[in-house]
């Protein structure tokens, strides 16, 4: 075996992303790690300045300049792609002419692991890159960590503001919900009407047949509100059986009795509870936002309010509009 053959093994050994050059800067022998950066080049015999391209000292551009670099750090880099950046030391050979050139990573590491499939088998057991790549490793399982616990917090954050805004028995927004929504919408500018809703007759349903009959209707009741509303529209239970349908950016007259109509009359027809029939009905008033010079959300429940006792006065099962007559009442 000759004394380079022993060089070489020793240096796979303690660092295995050396070379081994020659005078001439012909590569003898390389590491095996390195070698695996391009395993579809054979670095034996190739040219260090022909597979290298400097880039510190950037006065280095021959192989007699590099040799005289004894203990000089070197910035280099793959001239193919990928490109990637490494730092070097070059250790003269005595009496050979040639030197041993030991590269790393540098701060390029955790790329280069990525870009080649690197392992700690590829390092020096001795390389402070293991334990960085170790670090990193817990790291990231620590971050991973972090953001699943913040997610189930987010998600049980969401969770609890829901049921905050939520009606339990029908699964409609609450009054809470009503509330913050009529404060968004008149900060915001925005057009919007009011729809009162009473079910008349529901205490006869509550009394003759029980809770859980009464239960029902409410639930029946939210559902045919839903059905006959939009997507973007908000059903609200604000008590026992009175609901609130808040219409943003509809103000229509027309349209808003036309939805009345649809909802008394599918609330009029019977529902069957455990083979009982429970009938009830039901009275809408509804006020618009654009009746007030200034509105705020009190007023114009107020107007909802006193247009649906109006419907009641009326006969119930009927709809109607606040109006100048009934603001003249108050």
């Amino acid at each position: 075996m000759t004394d380079t053959q022993e060089l070489a093994g020793l240096l796979e050994t303690l660092c295995p992303m050396f070379l081994l050059v020659d005078q001439n800067g012909h590569i003898q022998q390389a590491g095996p790690t390195l070698q695996k950066l391009r395993p579809g080049l054979p670095l034996v015999g190739q040219g260090f300045l022909d597979v290298f391209e400097l880039i510190r000292p950037r006065t280095i551009t021959t192989i007699p300049a590099l040799m005289s670099m004894a203990g000089a750090k070197l910035h280099l880099r793959f001239h193919d792609e990928p490109r990637t950046t490494l730092k070097g030391l070059v250790a003269p050979l005595p009496h050979s002419g040639g030197a041993v050139i030991n590269l790393s990573f540098g701060i390029s590491i955790l790329d280069a692991v990525r870009d080649y499939a690197l392992t700690s088998a590829d390092f020096s057991g001795t390389d402070l890159a293991i334990e960085l790549l170790y670090l990193v490793e817990a790291k990231s399982a620590a971050m991973e960590a972090s953001r699943s616990l913040n997610l189930r917090l987010q998600g049980a954050m969401l969770a609890a503001e829901e049921q905050a805004f939520t009606d339990t028995l029908t699964g409609l927004k609450n009054r809470r919900a009503m509330d913050h929504l009529l404060e968004h919408l008149i900060s915001g500018n925005s057009t919007f009407a009011l729809m009162h809703l009473d079910l008349d007759f529901f205490k006869a349903v509550n009394d003759k047949l029980g809770h859980a009959a009464g239960d029902f209707v409410l639930q029946q009741a939210a559902r045919i509100m839903q059905q006959e509303t939009r997507s973007n529209d908000t059903v609200a239970r604000v008590g026992g059986d009175e609901f609130v349908i808040i219409f943003k950016d509809l103000t229509r007259e027309d349209t808003l009795a036309c939805i009345a109509g649809r909802l008394i009359s599918r609330l009029n027809e019977p529902m069957t509870f455990q083979n009982q029939s429970c009938s009830i009905s039901a009275s809408i008033g509804t006020a618009l936002s654009t009746q007030f010079d200034c509105p705020n959300a009190a007023d114009i429940l107020h107007a909802a309010d006193l247009a649906l006792y109006q419907a009641k006065r009326d006969g119930r099962s009927c709809h109607r509009m606040y109006s100048a007559l009934s603001k003249a009442q108050t």
